[in-house]
């Protein structure tokens, strides 16, 4: 039996709301200030993504000291007596959960793990704020525009380079997909969450968790770094203006901490507006950090979406005018995290991961057009578009917490599709998949195809492997492809976590990372899309903790 299956209930009974009592006052365990500074430094690296800065929880559970602390022998929780404090803290971030959590216990030494699970029974220190002056102060504009190269100074085919995340070396690796030679690693900010790519596909934009945001330009005979700037402490998110006569004009980012959306510059990121989203949720009360998660440019208008997390907001902000900045708001369901457009362009699908919702926008009445019920914990990454046999378009998304791939119908304006229009924002099927975990779901409108990964899952067989389903006929299993075996790398005792099925630019391969430890030797598994046989594995020693993967014309294009 696996470990993980012996304490999920428990994390469940641990963390459910209960009623407080004054014995909830226990002191919390003592820390040294250098394993305060530890502390800080690991929960910023791997926690708070998913509990939040001041730990109020979204994705994950609530981790402030009043529900992590030792509660007194006879407290009665739901099921049960239950004692709470180290020792059970240590063994759910050892071992996970069947929630999503991953297990730490191959990530973190035992040291760590004790340290950690006595640092979150100690209040949360709150960060600083981040000013308009503070980006400033940050900002470093390398090579000005007018000093960068007028045309393609190499014969890269840059439609087809994939921007592959190296998370803990805080590197990008720019591959050219049609050698399979890594082209250039660059420095960026820690553990880059997405790259985006200019209206051009010249330049690509990163953001990192530690808020570092830059500009590579592939113009140059190899990729450079022609700008930089910081938007916080802690981020997720950057998109382009892209509506005809604006392209590339501004750059806007968003912060988990602070929680807010900065606006710059989108040649050389020089700052202009930063706006706070803190407010009002949903449900009419007041949280101090709604985090920026999500933003993408809409193709309708002048207009970003941004997803404001804890709010469950989604933001239409219009930049035709950014000194008069008008924004559309519109209510959907709390915990906004990822997602992506359907085939039409017009419905930006967005999960409202810990509500168990889809949240549809349309983008061109900007209204909402519907809220999904769908299995636990939707995370879509960008989603994948494909017309299904019975039911016509729909859009998919994996889940973290339950082990089911999410089929929903999507609306089109194509008369051709019209009969499909009473299913139109309904989950059509659910794909089985062998566990739950799931992060990144993906296909290419020329496959067959039909790729799942299951990273977050405790199970190393399952974690290791993505799963194919055939789009033709979806009730057949999927084809499990154990990319750990395929890389010929030796075992190693930490898990290697397969994560990310990209395509390539022509739709016949797929690229999958295999994420490894910091020690450990990593890959990116290459495999054709036909015959599902490995074409190629790059295991460069440069090749750190690979996570998400960009092909520069599928990412331009919003082909998934």
């Amino acid at each position: 039996m696996q470990k993980t299956r012996l304490i999920g209930s428990a994390l469940a009974m641990a963390i459910l709301p209960m009623a407080m009592s004054s014995a909830w006052a226990q002191e919390a365990p003592k820390l040294t200030a250098e394993e305060m500074e530890k502390g800080k430094q690991i929960y910023f690296e791997r926690c708070a993504g998913c509990h939040g800065v001041l730990r109020k929880g979204a994705t994950g559970k609530n981790l402030e000291p009043h529900w992590t602390k030792t509660a007194p022998d006879g407290t009665k929780l739901e099921g049960g007596t239950l004692k709470l404090g180290t020792d059970r803290l240590e063994k759910i971030i050892a071992y996970g959960t069947e929630g999503g959590m991953v297990n730490y216990d191959d990530i973190l030494t035992k040291e760590e793990i004790n340290l950690m699970a006595r640092y979150i029974q100690n209040e949360p220190p709150i960060p600083p704020e981040f000013s308009l002056k503070d980006m400033k102060d940050s900002w470093k504009l390398i090579v000005p525009v007018k000093d960068r190269p007028t045309k393609q100074m190499n014969k890269v085919n840059l439609k087809n380079v994939f921007a592959i995340t190296l998370r803990d070396a805080g590197k990008l690796a720019l591959v050219d997909g049609d050698t399979h030679k890594i082209w250039k690693i660059l420095d960026t900010g820690y553990a880059v969450h997405i790259s985006r790519l200019s209206a051009s596909g010249r330049y690509v934009y990163t953001v990192g968790r530690d808020g570092l945001t830059t500009i590579i330009d592939m113009f140059y005979e190899e990729p450079t770094t022609v700008a930089t700037v910081r938007l916080g402490s802690d981020a997720r998110s950057v998109d382009t203006s892209k509506f005809k006569g604006y392209e590339d004009k501004y750059l806007i980012g968003g912060t988990y901490w602070p929680p807010q959306y900065s606006i710059m510059d989108g040649e050389t990121l020089e700052p202009i507006k930063v706006v706070s989203t803190r407010g009002q949720t949903v449900d009419g009360e007041y949280h101090p950090e709604p985090r920026v998660a999500s933003i993408v440019a809409s193709l309708q208008k002048p207009e970003w979406v941004v997803n404001v997390k804890e709010t469950g907001m989604v933001l239409l902000v219009d930049y035709s005018d950014i000194k008069n900045l008008k924004t559309t708001t519109i209510e959907s369901a709390k915990f906004l995290h990822d997602g992506g457009w359907d085939a039409s362009g017009r419905y930006f699908m967005v999960a409202a991961n810990a509500s168990n919702k889809v949240a549809a926008v349309d983008t061109k009445t900007g209204k909402l057009a519907a809220l999904v019920d769908t299995a636990k914990i939707p995370h879509p990454g960008r989603g994948a578009n494909f017309v299904h046999p019975e039911f016509g378009p729909v859009w998919a998304t994996g889940h973290l917490g339950d082990a089911v791939v999410s089929l929903i119908s999507t609306a089109s304006d194509d008369p051709k599709f019209a009969k499909y229009k009473d299913h139109n924002w309904k989950v059509v099927q659910e794909l089985k998949m062998p566990g739950a975990g799931n992060l990144f779901v993906k296909t290419h409108p020329k496959s067959k195809n039909f790729w799942a990964d299951a990273p977050m899952n405790p199970e190393r067989e399952i974690a290791e492997a993505v799963f194919v389903f055939d789009k033709a006929d979806l009730k057949k299993e999927p084809v499990r492809l154990d990319v750990a075996k395929d890389s010929g790398l030796p075992e190693s005792k930490a898990i290697r976590r397969a994560v990310q099925p990209e395509y390539n630019e022509a739709g016949d391969e797929v690229w999958i990372s295999l994420w490894g430890g910091k020690t450990d030797q990593s890959a990116i598994v290459i495999y054709d899309d036909k015959t599902l046989k490995v074409k190629k594995v790059i295991t460069d020693p440069a090749v750190v903790t690979p996570t998400g993967k960009f092909n520069v014309y599928n990412t331009m294009h919003d082909v998934y």
